[in-house]
């Protein structure tokens, strides 16, 4: 208990599946956590903020808003998911432009609140960096988990999380000297209820033979965001019941 007290620690996309259970986590441990999201609106505290992530000036004046109020940022969860309505679609049927899109929402969102962050991190010296990634950006999809079903692994899904175990990389190297670590979690497939036969399929596959459940993940967050972690940047933490590992 009490590992993150007093920190401010900010999650995008805290009303997902994730997000809930990354937060809640985050609060037991006596952290005041900033939720990002579109989908509610910002509370006197700002302990929720609403925010698009994919547009630059709606970014601008969220960090803004909190360095004004809390005079630090001490972590930085990039866990929201923005997606276009044919997120899905298969390979050959995907449009370039929903292509360009994706890659815009996602990877470039991240990009641009992970820099606006870190500049008032480098400013105070200290600071750690989250990006949620996923085994696919590990590992090429099996598509043999979606036979039976009409689900697929978007194309852009995996181009995008490889891309931020990198950029993570980048960041790690180049923001260490002032203090401020970054790392990724990439999780392997989550419950959330999906086509029975996809569930089997995955359950068959994956060595703990059982999808991953949002309270797996979260104990990863705060440990990377807390002082147990202090040695620890540029890492990818697989939490993924060891698909990783055949």
């Amino acid at each position: 208990m009490n590992k993150l007290k007093d920190r401010i620690v900010i999650v995008t996309g805290g009303n997902g599946l994730l997000g809930k259970e990354i937060i809640s986590k985050i609060k037991e441990e006596g952290a005041f956590c900033i939720n990002i999201d579109i989908s509610h609106e910002t509370s006197d505290d700002l302990s929720t903020i609403k925010c698009d992530i994919t547009d630059t000036g709606s970014i601008d004046t969220c960090v803004k808003l909190i360095v004004d109020r809390y005079k630090k940022i001490d972590g930085l969860v990039n866990n929201a998911y923005p997606r276009t309505a044919d997120w899905g679609n298969k390979f050959e049927e995907i449009e370039f432009q929903s292509w360009q899109k994706n890659i815009d929402f996602q990877l470039n969102s991240y990009f641009y609140f992970s820099q606006q962050v870190a500049k008032q991190m480098i400013h105070q010296k200290s600071g750690s960096i989250i990006n949620m990634a996923s085994v696919y950006g590990i590992v090429g999809p099996d598509f043999t988990v979606y036979d039976g079903t009409t689900m697929t692994m978007p194309a852009a899904y995996s181009a995008i999380k490889g891309g931020l175990i990198n950029l993570t990389r980048y960041l790690a190297s180049y923001l260490g000297p002032n203090n401020i670590r970054v790392n990724t979690i990439s999780p392997g497939g989550i419950f959330d209820s999906q086509n029975p036969v996809f569930v089997k399929n995955y359950n068959k596959k994956v060595p703990m033979r059982r999808m991953g459940l949002p309270e797996d993940i979260s104990p990863s967050v705060v440990f990377l965001l807390s002082d147990d972690a202090n040695y620890i940047t540029g890492q990818n933490l697989a939490v993924d019941g060891g698909w990783t590992a055949i």
